[in-house]
């Protein structure tokens, strides 16, 4: 089928350009689509998936170049997508891979730039994304991968208990008088299931019978699916794509417990990934031009596949499928050297919620706790999955907040608190925290049932110094006049860290280093650069980070807080006692708000503002924070003898003063960008 621009937008410019063909194609585990974009018009097709990808995809380029008038040589560059798209490869094509999850959502961001949130549907996977409004890239996911249950691939099961084709199904939903109950969230169980209410349907009409069966799959699968939905904290306006998306039944039941009815549009949403991938070959063919991109600065590398790979690790650390133990951690203190060469599992539990969240956490703390401390209860006690799957948590007493909270965590799971001194350059700190490594070992010990020897704790030294070099190096790229990748990208690469295991996690940064790299600079930038300090930015907690650089046009450059570039700015001795080195290479790192002397991480932090060229400095603190709420004015001070403007900003995890904090962010800039017509004028009147 063929879309016109007109069509599609009603008139209004279209976002992108291309001066040359490009096709997007999207091999998928049941069917295969195919986008063209040439002149003003978007030409799709579709076919079953073949046993041979390669076949399949040569087939689609083949139908897709004879609707367009064109051949084969005409096409500037093809991106694959989907299922199959690490099978293809075009020897006679400039041709680049993107993962399915980055092409849904460009594709939904090309046809409907206000798109937020999008539920993506399609024979073997069911996913909820997030979406920034400005570039079309990913915020966050979550995919359910590892059950058919709320997929296509469920659906169409269905379909043929009942009797019925796939494009059948949904109609007979919506004839539904009396859904029946489907109770099990396992394709298995709910056949089972189906079979006998069959069954019993037959000594009713059949046919009325079929429709509440057909009606109860449904509600079955949307079920699954909003609650993926949820995970992502979803905002309107939301995109229905993938196959399913066709499914009128599917739509009406999810806008029922949505409670949101989706976006409507005149193109048909199973070529959204498609779609996508076919702006990214517009990208990609300017790139290779030596062109700008057609949307925004082409950075060089597409970090949702690090996004991929941390809800895959996050995700078998759900399902544990291995007898290792699995532990989580809090503070950006904790040897995680310790806890690779004792080889269980790991993750850092530094995770924002919502309100949810929050109040599930604050019936066991206090309203005066932060909501990063209620959040970190909350998840115990609202049973999300990683919080369910820990066998031992460790922590570390740092604040007053966090150490209550990890004693109120003693009732969901078995804590080990260890002490992580104050006076972080006192001889006796550092032999006590020496003795605190020990214990953290003989924990490790009994835990697993095996030794954990020097060497190993070294080797895992060696390791995990290599991956704070690789991101301090990649940091540093900020530095540049232009810098090849955002505050966010940033922030996103350093989560990986606390995710992803290490041994897998070299060659990522090593790529993503080269490749940004390569990215030429440019003298001509003229975004703000600023700092984001304070204390912690919690996976999720990104509200700040979309106001400053997608809302306002900030340059976040660099941030000295334990979810950033902080832990990573110092590396742990490789000889002499390994606990030795633990203790010191962790007391050693650039210091928290909550060590002494405060005059250690004031200097740090001024010196990473002069260090990276900032502009300004945003403070931020989470209410209640007596580790960085007490000491600002300390900062501050600092910031200001150093005559980097400064704005402090209190936060928390709600939504409510957005519009308060983008006025006084907004205030900020306007004395940001007068000091800098001052400072060039005053170079002008130098120069002359």
């Amino acid at each position: 089928m063929d879309y016109s621009l007109q069509e599609l937008t009603g008139g209004a410019p279209w976002r992108f350009a291309w001066r040359q063909p490009v096709v997007g194609l999207d091999i998928g585990s049941r069917a295969s689509k195919g986008v063209l974009l040439t002149g003003d018009t978007i030409h799709t097709t579709l076919i079953p998936t073949g046993l041979y990808m390669q076949e399949t995809a040569d087939e689609l380029l083949g139908r897709l170049v004879r609707l367009a008038g064109l051949g084969r040589e005409d096409i500037g560059y093809i991106v694959s997508t989907g299922y199959g798209r690490i099978s293809l490869s075009f020897a006679d094509i400039p041709f680049e891979v993107v993962t399915e999850i980055s092409c849904h959502a460009m594709g939904a961001h090309a046809l409907h730039p206000s798109t937020r949130t999008i539920i993506d549907i399609g024979g073997q996977d069911s996913k909820a994304i997030r979406v920034d409004t400005a570039t079309g890239k990913v915020v966050d996911f979550v995919m359910n991968d590892k059950c058919a249950a709320g997929t296509g691939q469920f659906l169409e099961k269905a379909a043929v208990q009942l009797g019925l084709d796939l494009d059948e199904l949904g109609a007979a939903s919506l004839r539904a008088t009396d859904p029946a109950q489907i109770s099990s969230q396992c394709v298995v169980f709910a056949e089972s299931e189906m079979i006998s209410l069959r069954a019993k349907g037959a000594r009713q009409k059949d046919a009325a019978a079929v429709a509440n069966i057909a009606a109860g799959i449904h509600h079955s699968a949307a079920r699954r699916v909003r609650n993926l939905l949820g995970r992502v904290e979803s905002e309107p306006d939301l995109l229905f794509t993938g196959g399913v998306s066709n499914n009128p039944g599917m739509r009406q039941v999810l806008e029922e417990l949505i409670g949101e009815r989706f976006i409507e549009t005149p193109f048909d949403m199973i070529y959204a990934g498609a779609l996508g991938a076919a702006v990214y070959a517009t990208q990609h063919a300017a790139r290779s031009r030596g062109a700008e991109d057609t949307i925004h600065q082409f950075r060089g590398v597409d970090l949702s596949s690090v996004a991929e790979l941390i809800e895959l690790q996050r995700e078998a650390f759900i399902e544990n499928k291995s007898d290792d133990s699995q532990v989580g951690y809090v503070c950006a203190y904790t040897p995680v050297e310790l806890l690779n060469a004792a080889g269980v599992k790991h993750l850092r539990l530094f995770k924002a919620g919502g309100a949810e969240m929050v109040a599930a956490g604050e019936r066991h703390t206090q309203s005066v706790f932060c909501d990063f401390s209620k959040c970190f209860v909350g998840g115990f006690a609202a049973g999300d999955p990683v919080h369910a799957s820990i066998d031992r948590l460790y922590s570390f007493h740092t604040c007053a907040s966090m150490k209550r909270a990890s004693e109120v965590a003693e009732q969901f799971v078995p804590v080990k608190l260890f002490n992580l001194p104050k006076l972080r350059n006192s001889e006796a700190s550092r032999a006590f925290f020496r003795g605190e490594m020990l214990a953290l070992r003989d924990d490790l010990v009994t835990l697993t049932g095996h030794d954990v020897s020097d060497e190993a704790i070294r080797e895992q030294i060696r390791l995990y110094n290599r991956l704070r070099r690789l991101l301090k190096a990649i940091s540093e790229l900020r530095k540049r006049e232009h810098p090849p990748l955002s505050g966010t990208e940033f922030v996103d690469l350093a989560r990986a860290y606390y995710y992803v295991p290490a041994e897998e996690l070299v060659s990522v940064y090593e790529d993503v280093l080269r490749q940004l790299s390569d990215v030429p600079d440019s003298s001509e930038n003229t975004r703000l650069r600023v700092m984001v300090a304070g204390s912690i930015a919690a996976d999720g907690d990104r509200r700040l980070l979309t106001l400053l650089e997608e809302e306002i046009g900030l340059q976040v450059v660099v941030e000295d807080h334990c979810a950033g570039l902080r832990p990573f700015s110092h590396t742990i001795s490789e000889e002499g006692d390994v606990f030795q080195a633990l203790a010191d290479g962790y007391l050693d790192q650039a210091p928290c708000g909550r060590m002494k002397t405060l005059d250690d991480c004031v200097d740090f932090s001024g010196r990473l503002a002069r260090e990276y060229d900032v502009d300004g400095v945003l403070y931020v603190y989470l209410k209640f924070c007596s580790c960085y709420g007490v000491t600002k004015k300390g900062f501050i001070d600092h910031f200001q003898n150093l005559e980097i403007p400064v704005l402090d900003v209190s936060s928390d995890y709600s939504e409510s003063d957005h519009g308060q904090l983008k006025t006084r962010i907004e205030a900020f800039v306007e004395v940001l960008e007068v000091r800098r017509g001052d400072a060039h004028d005053r170079e002008l009147v130098i120069a002359r």
